[in-house]
């Protein structure tokens, strides 16, 4: 009785750890055949993906798969340009207590160029994507960086992302109901350096961005981003931005917006929005020649008389009215900026 009961103290732990490894070689060798199904879907869309040999690890707590020296590549009338992509690595992950999303990080720096753009190196000391195994609604996508840093493969310039977090739902089908978003989306991010080699009239760090909105109209099919672009704002496609919120140098500004394409393709809209510092602000953008200094001296005694009263020691406020059209951002009619024209490819 005593030799029967020891035995099945034995058994009982090298039974479980005999199916648990057998639960993670199914579940490594699923992800196996499923990056391999999602490789031949992208080559059945134009997109040549290359790698080299796949392998399994993770144990105990994971199935995952290594894909090493990954490389995306695609030319042709879907996308705009030439586009590659290389990675030393990616690494794609399934908890196996919790199965319900599917982690990817990447390995290394990551090389990406599109058409004449040039070669961007992307590194970070975090670097993660998740989506769900199983979509029962809205296509769901979070992303995580930390310590991130895009610079150009020649180093004529850099930028570095304290911490970045976003996430992203798109509707799978267009939404019956008008009043539903064809996607929904919410980024933050803090510490942003940006390229030192430019004079940035608001000084070259951002100390927050966050940006919460959601994109209205059925998103088209269409592979070709100018026709893509026209026939979502022919069926009434609009850009809600429902909460934003800046630090940049003496800059604070929180508004909401909502934004559209006009005939010329061209961004346009309105919005309301708080700003804090605006004088000084108003100053900086003039000596640097973002606005005319006449401008400027317009849009400060207009937002003085709309602004509060405060103290002395703090920093101009006020709530204002924006305007975008024919390219120029302006607050109650006072034109302050004509933004550069934004040039879609050729069809």
């Amino acid at each position: 009785m005593r030799r029967s009961f020891w035995f099945i103290v034995v058994a009982i732990p090298l039974l479980l750890a005999a199916g648990e490894a057998a639960y993670w070689r199914i579940s490594a060798e699923r992800l196996r055949t499923g990056y391999q199904a999602w490789v031949a879907a992208q080559d059945s869309r134009g997109w040549d993906v290359g790698s080299g040999p796949i392998s399994i690890g993770g144990w105990p707590g994971e199935a995952a798969i290594t894909v090493p020296n990954l490389t995306l590549r695609h030319a042709g009338p879907t996308v705009p340009g030439d586009v590659n992509v290389a990675s030393p690595g990616v690494r794609l992950a399934v908890s196996l207590f919790s199965p319900s999303s599917l982690h990817l990080s990447l390995m290394g720096p990551m090389h990406v160029r599109a058409g004449e753009l040039p070669d961007v190196i992307v590194t970070g000391d975090e670097t993660s994507a998740s989506v769900p195994l199983r979509q029962t609604g809205p296509l769901s996508v979070e992303l995580h960086g930390r310590g991130l840093r895009l610079e150009a493969a020649t180093g004529a310039w850099h930028v570095t992302v304290g911490l970045l977090n976003a996430k992203a739902e798109i509707a799978a089908d267009a939404p019956a109901d008008q009043s539903q978003p064809a996607a929904t989306f919410v980024l933050s991010s803090e510490a942003i350096a940006l390229p030192a080699g430019v004079k940035w009239p608001l000084g070259s760090n951002i100390s927050s961005l966050v940006v919460e909105g959601r994109v209205n109209g059925a998103l088209p099919n269409s592979g070709d981003i100018t026709r893509w672009a026209e026939a979502w704002r022919d069926g009434g496609g609009s850009l809600e931005i429902t909460h934003l919120t800046m630090g940049w140098g003496p800059l604070g500004l929180t508004s909401s917006a909502t934004l559209a394409l006009d005939d010329q393709l061209q961004p346009m809209g309105s919005g309301n929005g708080r700003i804090v510092g605006y004088a000084e602000t108003l100053d900086r953008l003039a000596a640097a020649g973002m606005l005319s200094k006449s401008a400027a001296t317009a849009a400060k005694a207009v937002l003085s008389l709309m602004a509060g009263t405060s103290d002395n020691d703090e920093p101009s406020s006020v709530d204002v009215p924006l305007t975008l059209q024919y390219r120029t951002l302006s607050i109650r009619q006072i034109p302050l900026v004509r933004l550069p024209e934004v040039d879609w490819p050729a069809r």
